[in-house]
C-alpha cells in the first residue's frame, strides 16, 4: 500500500480505498516519463521567482503585470497576483536579482528556483493521481534558504479533531501539503516556517502546474 494512499485513507476515510491502484502508479518506474526528461535536457535554464508576503491583506501591494513589463528584457511572464514570475531569459542570476529588487516598490524576501526543478516536481507529482477534493487545496511551500534537518512527515494540525493542515513530504527546498478551506486554516499555514525552521512562501499546486505549462510551451517553441 502506497504512502500517499495510507495518508489519504487516514484523512478522507474508506472512500479512498477504491483509488489505491491509481495512487500506487505514482511510485512505480515510469518509462513514459522519457519525453519529459528530453524536455529537461533541451530546455535552457529559466528561473522561477516567488515573492513572499505580497498583495496580502493590503500589505506590500503592487501590480505584478507592470513589474513583468518593466523586466521585459528578461522575458518575464507573470503568473497570478501572489508575486510569481517565470523568467525565460535571466542571464546572470545575480544581475537579474539585483534588477528585480531595484524595481520592487518595497523590500521583501525572494526565492529564486531553477525552472527544471519545477518541471521535475510536476513529473513526479507528490500528490499522485488522486482527484482533488473541492474542500481541500494542495500546496507547495518554497524555502527561502537552506533549511535544517526536516521533521518527520506527515504533520497534521490540529493533532486532534478535524484536520485543517497536513504537511505530507519535503524534497530539497520544496514542502508539500494540503489544507482545508476554513477560516482557521490561515493560522496553521503560518506555522510552516516553524515546522521547517526557515521562512517559506506558499503557492497552490495549480500555480506550479501553470508555471510548468509556460516552461513546456517555451521548450516546444525552441
Amino acid at each position: 500500500m502506497s504512502t500517499y494512499f495510507t495518508l489519504a485513507r487516514h484523512l478522507f476515510g474508506k472512500n479512498a480505498k477504491a483509488r489505491d491502484h491509481r495512487l500506487a502508479e505514482t511510485f512505480e518506474p515510469a518509462c513514459s516519463l522519457w519525453p519529459a526528461f528530453i524536455l529537461l535536457y533541451n530546455l535552457r535554464m529559466a528561473l522561477i521567482v516567488f515573492l513572499r508576503g505580497v498583495n496580502v491583506g493590503g500589505h506590500k501591494t503592487f501590480r505584478p503585470s507592470v513589474l513583468a513589463r518593466e523586466l521585459s528584457d528578461y522575458d518575464v511572464v507573470n503568473v497570478g497576483a501572489a508575486g510569481t514570475f517565470v523568467v525565460r531569459k535571466p542571464g546572470l542570476q545575480a544581475k537579474f536579482r539585483a534588477e528585480l529588487l531595484r524595481r520592487l516598490p518595497f523590500e521583501t524576501e525572494v526565492a529564486i528556483c531553477d525552472g527544471r526543478d519545477l518541471i521535475r516536481l510536476e513529473v513526479e507529482n507528490p500528490f499522485g493521481n488522486e482527484p482533488s477534493r473541492p474542500d481541500v487545496v494542495r500546496f507547495v511551500s518554497v524555502l527561502l534558504k537552506a533549511g535544517r534537518t526536516m521533521p518527520s512527515f506527515p504533520i497534521i494540525l490540529p493533532p486532534e479533531g478535524q484536520w485543517l493542515l497536513c504537511v505530507i513530504a519535503a524534497e530539497k527546498r520544496f514542502v508539500f501539503g494540503m489544507y482545508r478551506r476554513h477560516m482557521r486554516t490561515i493560522g496553521y499555514l503560518g506555522q510552516i516556517d516553524k515546522l521547517v525552521g526557515v521562512p517559506v512562501t506558499t503557492r497552490n499546486w495549480n500555480t506550479i502546474v501553470a508555471i510548468v505549462r509556460i516552461l513546456k510551451d517555451r521548450g516546444k517553441s525552441r
